[in-house]
């Protein structure tokens, strides 16, 4: 599964799995307990494969965040804990990603990526690669 069917929910905990949509909205399963909701059009949504990380120079897209502790932790969950503390966590977020904008990047978000790729990486969807990526490397076959 690729991080385009992986959503993000205001004010819903944890990632959700995009299932079926729907004529007013569409259909989510939570990655943490497996429950099934309706999400209306209202609420705010967000793909993970849209998100990206504010850097100095550019915005990074956050598969290349997640492919960037995926090699730091040889594949497995992050040293620290999305709950550690701010400092804790700014210095994990700079060995991972050292030209982030530290103005523009909250301890909050870093909170929420460490805690996205643990859940991700939990349920086995390690698979960071975009859909572009993924058919040239079939090309180039």
């Amino acid at each position: 599964m690729s991080l385009d069917k992986i959503l993000s929910i205001s004010g819903k905990p944890g990632l959700y799995e995009l299932k079926t949509q729907t004529r007013t909205g569409f259909v989510a399963e939570s990655l943490l307990d497996g429950k099934k909701i309706t999400v209306g059009l209202r609420n705010n949504v967000s793909l993970l494969s849209e998100i990206a990380i504010y850097t100095t120079t550019e915005e990074v897209p956050l598969r290349d965040v997640f492919k960037k502790i995926q090699e730091k932790e040889n594949g497995e969950a992050t040293s620290v804990s999305h709950k550690d503390d701010k400092i804790k966590l700014e210095e994990y977020f700079f060995e991972v990603l050292p030209e982030y904008d530290e103005d523009r990047v909250y301890a909050s978000d870093i909170k929420k990526v460490i805690m996205w790729y643990n859940i991700l990486q939990g349920k086995g969807i390690t698979d960071f690669e975009s859909p572009a990526e993924e058919a040239s490397d079939e090309q180039a076959e």
